[in-house]
């Protein structure tokens, strides 16, 4: 194949010219091959000769392959000047590219040579050889499937020879036949064939990677040959030889006349043209024949029809179908049961006005033409007079007949004839009602009548159903005429013990019927049962529309009048109501179906609202119109209470806050001296439980939230010396139990004890009390409590610096002066009961102390 070749040709030779003359013929590429298998390696030289006087020592020699710079060179200078660059290139994944030998030349790349490299497969193998012998063409045409694409120019030859049996011996060479490009197939011309001996035939697939063969065919061109299919055409029947056959056609065919030596035989299809059929096939049929009679069809029907031929009963193949021949079957007299049914009134005495109803009923799977309907009555007294009534291709009739007339005869036509004729006999109505007469929408399109059947049991029924209206009975005339039949649908149900049918021809949704049933019995009728049904139920119409009834400055009373139920309306399940701000702000709320009024509460003064109702039912929800109303505006005189009792609310909060702020104790300098008065509280009534094993714990000197105490002392009553528990170079504190000691506290550690606070108005009040005891009288203790401000003198030791130890502070050896409570003084004397936390007071280890 020339295509890539040339192609690459071109291109490499536009390149050239692209080239500086004075590097034409500086290098050229030599490589290991120029096909090879796709993805395998291939190695390239690029040789550049000392004559070239743009090298230079430091020349660069680079490859590209295709666009891209392909890295590995490795280049060399030999003795004789000439310079070399090898590369390797791993794997090639393009069926076709160009390696490219590359000069570093100032800030360009030269190109300095070019080859092409093709990547592809060898040949598989061809496979599903096949031949036939075409009398037509005088050629044996064989044809193979090539396999896979190899990406290479791949040559096919289709190779034979002459033999004998088997193909065992090669006798004779056949010419090979090469197919033209593209191609898949070869003929072989007849002068080289010798027919009735045997053949082998085998497909060779070469290229430049390798050559592959098929399985060889070993055959006689004869018993291969496909024939031409034959002609076709139908013939009409004639009347004087053999009258037309119903439901058959008449045949003819030619086989093709260079077959017309070969036996054959022949196959026959048709299917008819409407429909979707498949087709029929009948065979096989004599070839000698010519001629074939078809019968078993549909009368007046189009058939489409085709046939073939094969050698036979010698080996051959079939023919293709002959070109389509379109014939139809005559026409014969309609097969058909009439169901009838019809209307009556009375005109005069004499004469009654009849309409005449009837629905044809195939008797058989055929398609018989009707072309039109004929009614006539037979009077009595007049032998073979027949009188026609109606001629239509409708299925309804009106006529006038005489009153004492009881029988008309109903018969559908066509070119071939008549149908048996169908007796239409005028009951009257004197047989038992239908009982119970209901109906069920089972869905849009479909509506279920259901009755009682009566006793005796009917022959039938006729359902008859039509659009209509509740305020008119059913229609019988109008204007002295009768009413149109066009939207009336009826139909006959054959089987008398039946309780029900389903109605689906022309039910529309959300239409109301009238529907009547008819029953039939052997020699009357009863009496036509009415009833109005809907297909399929509606949302409703409109909802109730609303009314302001009273309104206030936070609320509106709302009314509406429920709507009477309607036919074919879904009843109502709910009400719901929806109102919208000013805002946007939407608000709703749902009644039962039985509201008929509603009161909005939480509405703003003078502020717009629009409200609109919807009612729901099971089909759907309908809105009402939208109502906008404005609550009214607050009076002067409301409006100031509302603003008093707001400033009185903020002025009551502040005042809660002040004092919440002055009381809190954590304040180092509250407003006025927090005086606890122990002996008027709660805590009269407390009685500690701490016993004797339990460890006392010392409050924090630091905790800002309790009281200082600056100091309890214990003192006797006329003390002569010191008790054995003290000593005589201690102060009163020194030789006290630790419990006690723990109690003689300083007000403030950091203030200094040689400087009392006199200063009222300055500083905090600082609480005084002494505790009085008897070690040789037991009994209650008593104190002495002051709420001067002026510290108490006597025996007390001083406060020590802010650098001293608390716990160990001592004062001088003295006695302490026993305290007399002043009248004059702010003090109160008492026994230890009025105080119920100085009864925790215990001193261990010292009996002198009992009555403390």
């Amino acid at each position: 194949m020339a295509g890539p070749g040339t192609w690459s040709l071109t291109r490499a030779a536009l390149i050239i010219l692209l080239l500086p003359r004075s590097l034409e013929e500086c290098g050229r590429i030599s490589s290991s091959a120029s096909i090879v298998r796709l993805g395998d390696a291939i190695t390239a030289s690029c040789i550049i000769n000392q004559n070239c006087s743009h090298l230079g020592p430091e020349s660069q020699i680079l490859w590209k392959l295709g666009a891209e710079l392909q890295p590995g060179g490795w280049q060399q200078q030999l003795l004789d000047g000439t310079q070399t660059s090898t590369i390797t290139l791993p794997h090639i994944n393009s069926p076709w590219t160009l390696l490219s030998c590359c000069l570093l030349w100032g800030d360009s790349l030269q190109i300095l040579d070019q080859i092409e490299l093709q990547a592809g497969y060898p040949p598989s193998t061809p496979h599903n050889l096949s031949c036939l012998m075409n009398l037509t063409t005088n050629s044996l045409t064989c044809q193979w499937e090539p396999g896979p694409d190899t990406h290479l120019s791949t040559n096919f030859t289709l190779k034979s020879f002459k033999s004998r049996g088997k193909c065992l011996t090669h006798e004779e060479a056949i010419p090979d036949c090469v197919p033209k490009d593209g191609q898949s197939r070869c003929s072989i011309p007849r002068k080289h064939l010798q027919l009735y001996q045997t053949m082998g035939i085998w497909v060779q697939a070469e290229n430049a990677l390798g050559t592959s063969v098929s399985p060889q065919l070993c055959l006689d061109p004869m018993d291969v040959v496909k024939l031409e299919p034959p002609t076709l055409w139908g013939l009409d029947p004639i009347p004087e030889v053999a009258p037309p056959q119903q439901g058959c056609l008449l045949l003819r065919w030619e086989s093709w006349k260079l077959s017309a030596y070969i036996e054959q035989k022949c196959e026959l299809r048709y299917q008819p043209q409407l429909g979707e059929d498949s087709w029929a096939l009948v065979g096989p049929l004599p070839s000698r024949t010519l001629q074939y009679e078809l019968c078993g069809l549909l009368p007046s029907t189009a058939y489409t029809l085709q046939m073939r031929c094969v050698r036979w009963p010698l080996p051959g193949h079939w023919s293709d179908w002959s070109p389509s021949l379109e014939l139809s079957t005559p026409q014969q007299a309609p097969i058909v049961k009439l169901d009838t049914w019809w209307r009556q009134r009375q005109l005069d005495p004499r004469t009654v006005d009849v309409q005449l109803f009837w629905k044809p009923v195939p008797l058989e799977e055929e398609r018989e033409q009707i072309q039109g309907y004929l009614v006539s009555w037979r009077p009595s007294g007049q032998a073979g007079a027949v009188l026609p009534l109606c001629n239509t291709t409708e299925l309804n009739c009106t006529f006038h007949l005489p009153s004492v007339a009881r029988e008309v005869v109903l018969v559908a036509y066509n070119m071939a004839g008549t149908s048996h004729p169908t007796p239409v006999v005028f009951l009257e109505s004197r047989g038992p009602p239908l009982g119970r007469l209901h109906t069920i929408a089972l869905d849009p399109h479909s509506l279920w009548v259901g009755w009682e059947p009566p006793t005796p049991q009917p022959r039938g029924y006729v359902i008859e159903w039509s659009p209509g209206t509740t305020s008119q009975p059913w229609c019988i005339m109008q204007h002295g005429a009768w009413c149109s039949s066009s939207h009336k649908t009826w139909k006959m149900e054959h089987n008398g013990s039946i309780a029900g049918t389903l109605l689906q021809e022309n039910i529309r949704p959300f239409q109301l019927y009238e529907i009547t049933v008819t029953p039939l019995y052997q020699d009357t009728m009863g009496p036509s049962q009415l009833i109005y049904a809907y297909s399929q139920e509606m949302a409703p119409s409109h909802a109730p529309e609303l009314h302001l009834k009273h309104i206030g400055k936070t609320w509106a009373q709302l009314e509406w009048v429920p709507q009477a139920p309607e036919l074919g309306k879904s009843p109502l399940t709910h009400y719901t109501i929806f109102w919208t701000n000013a805002q946007g702000q939407s608000f709703s709320t749902v009644l039962n179906a039985s509201s008929h009024g509603f009161v909005l509460h939480g509405l703003e003064p003078a502020s717009l609202y629009h409200v609109h109702l919807m009612a729901a039912s099971q089909a759907g929800a309908t809105n009402s119109t939208s109502l906008t109303l404005m609550t009214l505006a607050l009076e002067v005189s409301e409006l100031q209470i509302i603003l008093g009792l707001f400033g009185l609310l903020i002025l009551f909060t502040c005042l809660c806050g002040a004092a919440r702020f002055c009381c809190r104790p954590s304040r180092k300098n509250p407003l006025w001296p927090s005086v606890p008065d122990p002996a008027h509280s709660s805590l009269g009534s407390w009685v500690p439980t701490i016993m004797a094993e339990e460890v006392f714990q010392l409050p924090s000197l630091w905790d800002p939230s309790m009281p200082p105490i600056t100091k309890i002392t214990v003192l006797e009553e006329d003390e002569k010396k010191p008790g054995p528990w003290e000593s005589s170079d201690s102060s009163g504190t020194r030789g006290l139990p630790t419990l006690v000691q723990a109690y003689v506290l300083q007000g403030d550690p950091r203030a200094p004890s040689s400087q009392p606070q006199s200063q009222s108005g300055t500083s905090d009040h600082v609480l005084y009390g002494r505790v009085l005891g008897s070690p040789t009288h037991p009994g209650p203790g008593h104190y002495i409590r002051c709420d001067s401000t002026q510290p108490l003198l006597g025996g007390l030791t001083p406060s020590p610096k802010s650098y001293e130890n608390l716990w160990f502070q001592t004062s001088p050896v003295r006695t302490p002066e026993p305290v007399v409570p002043n009248q004059e003084d702010d003090c109160v004397f008492g026994p230890l009961l009025d105080f119920p936390l100085l009864q925790g007071l215990q001193v261990h280890g010292m009996d002198g102390l009992g009555g403390f």
